[in-house]
């Protein structure tokens, strides 16, 4: 058994660790590593032979006895062992070294184990330095170090660890380097974080300097206030805090050529390990860069393209808005819906406008349907709107009278149209059609979906109508003291968003009944064997064809239910573990206190009073429910249409055109149609030519899923460009667009109450999983696919959302506070954040020293201000992953 490895020479990191192993073969290449041993995995079996002679230790770990695992590794090292140690310590030069954990589990594949064991700077004197590997040793078996191994599936009984021993180097500057920015995930940058004295303050994620280099240019830094420096006691072992002079507080710890230099070594370590590196150095006295630790990075996050700023418009007297359908596109368009929608929205939106204005307003030209940075804004062109405002009181009149022209009555005539186009498309055999006839197929679809969604579009007002003088006239003629808030006369309505809560409560329920059954769901097994797996199976498969289609986004690049039923899994756990309110009974109990209330309300009120509220309630009660059971089967034809997509996506594939059926959607219209001719023309004799085509595909695909990212970060202007129009019509948009500072968010009141909880933010279908109950639930926006999430939340805060808006339906029947139309929530607060949601005020209250917040049109992440808070955030992740 070999009790010391020297750095130097050749090691496998069996025998001295991860750390050690990735330090020799730094040091071996030529890169500037202080000197040193490794006190070997074989010397510590020798000490945990000498420290467990009967092997309690597994037991120990088993039952979680952390006492008498610490009662344990309070056993001296062996003799000969200690001898050894402090031979090679003399070997070395004697004095002062820095004394290093080395896991055999370390740097594994997604869990670095940053952190998780002990290390010791400025060890002195021999049996200091035996004393530490002893308690190197012992951290193996830390309560953090063991509940890591399990979260990462390791095993606890084949871990051992080695002791790197290496020449302390004293330091004027130190930090962490990663050779690929973690913020941004960006491999053509290097982040390097840097502080006064010994690296510890910045590995553990405290006040340090963050600056950012590309090809050889420091491109940003951020000098942030370093108050404390930790320094190599003077008096003996270990390290001392020191308070920094405040003259050089806000000094700078690393200049731009230091760190340009740090930037290249840090490239060859990562030409050495063929990966990103997590490097820990340190700037000596002497202004030499020393290496003094290295591992992959093992959580580094997608690329992410710049941050659109400029939100410049091709038409400066036009109009831009973000509203209506764009509500439920709340992120940039995939490019082939962008350019699939474009037509199928300007051709639905003149179908229907047509009904009301005549055919001298609309020309052509006046309206489209374009992206700026990504997103979606409608176009009206200024003669266009000026034409079409001069005729808005007949359109308003007709809109809200009785013809055919009703807004209810073109649902009513406009659903089964829509229905019968998804039905005649999903009779065809998908495998069996031509690519080209397939994205004929998508486009009929998409256009009788927009040209449904622009006919819904006329319930809404007629909605608004009724209810928003309902709401303002009953507070202001009839509202007592204590008295119920006007949303109480519209609770206890069924629609389809709260039909499909009730079916999915219903199955959960059904699940219960049986225990096999249930006990596989809840924790995630294969039912294989289990005897109701295949009725189960078949009644989800009936929840999913009837409420499957519902969507968070219109992008057909997005999953549905209907193909991807996580989120539906999810929330049927949650109702399974007998948590959440029946729907029955809560649409009982609200059904009881609306006409209570009704009762009362009309019983006392005078006769002209009640000639002016009683039919405007009757119409707001009828039309409700209308409005969500119009809107929540606007995505009846996306998964037939993403069947089909990722059908044409699955031919690209075995042709090698794409890497994966879903690159599809980053194609544009044209690309695929040419994609489309080939396959149907005669695919065999060019797929020499399609073949040429993969690489610059592959390229195209991945720039622009890069561009994308980019552009999700950035908070779109509701309403361009600010003229005469911006003026007018801004403050009609369904969020705030103002600066709000201070610890309060302003939005729009909606449902009632006021509840203090911890804040869940969540973007989209993909963060589902993460809400816990009694959580606020924070998003960008809601559609009727967020309805699970309603069951689980306290309270609810959007970015965008009026009165009218789903999210605001929805949180009235759920009996929760909401706040709506904020602009900035998804901004300004995190998950965990404690705060008040105050929906009588229409307000959010934050902690107090909160930082402040950045102008509407900013971008939601402003990469130039806060890198150096996601850098220190970066560093703190190392601990965890």
């Amino acid at each position: 058994m070999e009790n010391i490895g020297w750095l130097d020479q050749d090691r496998g990191a069996v025998l001295v660790g991860g750390k050690g192993a990735n330090l020799s073969r730094m040091l071996r290449a030529g890169l500037p590593v202080p000197n040193g041993f490794v006190v070997t995995t074989d010397a510590y079996r020798r000490y945990l032979e000498a420290a467990d002679p009967q092997g309690h230790l597994p037991h120990l770990v088993d039952s979680g006895d952390e006492a008498g695992i610490r009662e344990l590794f309070t056993t001296p090292l062996p003799v000969d062992l200690a001898h050894d140690v402090v031979t090679a310590w003399r070997d070395l030069g004697g004095g002062a070294v820095a004394v290093r954990s080395s896991g055999t589990a370390e740097d594994l594949t997604g869990a670095s184990f940053a952190g998780q064991q002990d290390s010791y700077l400025n060890i002195r004197g021999a049996d200091v330095l035996v004393d530490a590997v002893r308690r190197c040793f012992a951290s193996l078996w830390n309560e953090r170090a063991v509940a890591y191994r399990t979260r990462h599936g390791v095993d606890q009984h084949r871990v051992a660890l080695a002791v790197v021993v290496q020449k302390m180097v004293e330091a004027q500057s130190a930090g962490v380097m990663f050779t690929a920015n973690p913020v941004n995930g960006r491999r053509d940058e290097t982040l390097v974080s840097a502080t006064f004295g010994l690296g510890e303050q910045a590995v553990q994620g405290g006040a340090a300097d963050t600056v950012v280099v590309r090809a050889g240019t420091v491109e940003q830094r951020s000098t942030v206030d370093k108050r404390v420096r930790i320094q190599s006691s003077t008096e003996g072992s270990g390290t001392v805090d020191l308070a920094v002079a405040p003259q050089d507080r806000h000094a700078s710890a690393l200049t731009d050529a230091q760190a340009v230099h740090l930037a290249e070594l840090g490239h060859r370590v990562e030409e050495i390990f063929q990966a990103p590196q997590d490097i820990e150095w340190v700037l000596a006295p002497d202004g030499a860069l020393v290496l003094v630790q290295a591992r992959p990075i093992t959580a580094l996050s997608q690329t992410v393209g710049d941050i659109p700023e400029d939100w410049s418009v091709p038409d400066d007297k036009a109009m831009y808005v973000r509203a209506s359908i764009i509500e439920q596109m709340p992120d940039p368009l995939s490019p082939l819906f962008a350019d699939m929608v474009r037509p199928a929205v300007v051709q639905g939106l003149r179908t229907v406008l047509r009904r009301y204005f005549d055919d001298r307003s609309l020309r052509p030209g006046d309206l489209d349907f374009p992206t700026i940075n990504g997103y979606a804004y409608y176009y009206y062109g200024r003669d266009g709107m000026l034409r079409l405002l001069k005729q808005s009181p007949q359109a308003v009149a007709a809109l809200g009278g009785r013809s055919q022209l009703n807004g209810e009555k073109l649902w009513e005539s406009a659903h089964p149209a829509y229905q019968q186009v998804v039905a005649n498309w999903g009779e065809q055999d998908l495998e069996g059609l031509p690519s080209r006839q397939l994205l004929v197929g998508v486009q009929s679809l998409l256009d009788a979906a927009c040209e449904y969604y622009a006919t819904v579009q006329a319930v809404i007002p007629l909605a608004a109508s009724a209810e928003l003088p309902f709401t303002r006239l009953y507070t202001s003629l009839a509202k007592q003291a204590g008295g119920p808030p006007a949303s109480v006369f519209l609770q206890g309505f069924a629609s389809l968003p709260i039909e499909a809560e009730r079916s999915l409560w219903s199955l959960a329920q059904w699940c219960r009944e049986r225990p096999g059954l249930a006990d596989a769901l809840l924790a995630d097994r294969p039912l294989g064997g289990i005897a109701e797996a295949a009725d189960f199976q078949r009644r989800l498969a009936e929840h999913l064809d009837r409420f499957g289609h519902t969507v968070q986004t219109l992008d057909f690049m997005v999953p549905v239910p209907a193909d991807d039923p996580t989120p539906v899994m999810e929330t049927l756990r949650w109702y399974m573990g007998a948590k959440g309110l029946n729907p029955d009974e809560r649409l009982n109990q609200q059904t009881a206190r609306r006409e209570a209330a009704e009762a009362e309300l009309f019983s006392r009120l005078d006769p002209a009073r009640k000639a002016i509220l009683q039919p405007l309630l009757v119409k707001a009660q009828h039309l409700a429910p209308v409005r969500e059971d119009a809107l929540a089967d606007v995505g009846l034809a996306w998964p037939l249409m993403r069947r089909m997509l990722r059908s044409l996506g699955g031919r690209l594939v075995d042709l090698g055109v794409v890497g994966e059926a879903d690159d599809i959607f980053w194609l544009r219209r044209d690309e695929l149609t040419a994609f489309c001719d080939q396959l149907d023309d005669g695919a065999a004799e060019q797929t020499a030519t399609m073949a040429e085509q993969t690489a610059t595909m592959a390229e195209l695909v991945e720039a622009r899923r890069i561009a994308w990212r980019g552009q999700r970060a950035a908070t779109p202007p509701q309403l361009l460009p600010h003229n005469a129009w911006y003026k007018m019509f801004h403050r009609f948009m369904p969020a705030m667009e103002t600066q709000q500072e201070g610890p309060v968010i302003k939005g729009l009141g909606v449902s009632q109450g006021r509840i203090t909880g911890p804040a869940r933010v969540i973007r989209g279908p993909e963060d589902f999983d993460q809400m816990l109950p009694g959580e606020v639930l924070v998003s960008p926006i809601m559609t009727p696919d967020w309805t699970p999430l309603f069951a689980m939340a306290a309270a609810v805060v959007t970015d965008v959302g009026g009165p009218l808006s789903h999210s605001s339906i929805v949180a009235r029947e759920y009996g929760i506070p909401a706040v709506l139309g904020t602009g900035i929530a998804t901004r300004r607060i995190r998950n965990g954040m404690l705060i008040t949601v105050d929906a009588d005020r229409g307000q959010v209250t934050m902690p107090e020293g909160e930082a402040p917040v950045e102008s509407g049109f900013k971008p939601r992440v402003p990469y130039k201000f806060a890198f150096g808070a996601a850098a220190a955030a970066a560093l703190a992740l190392r601990k965890l992953l």
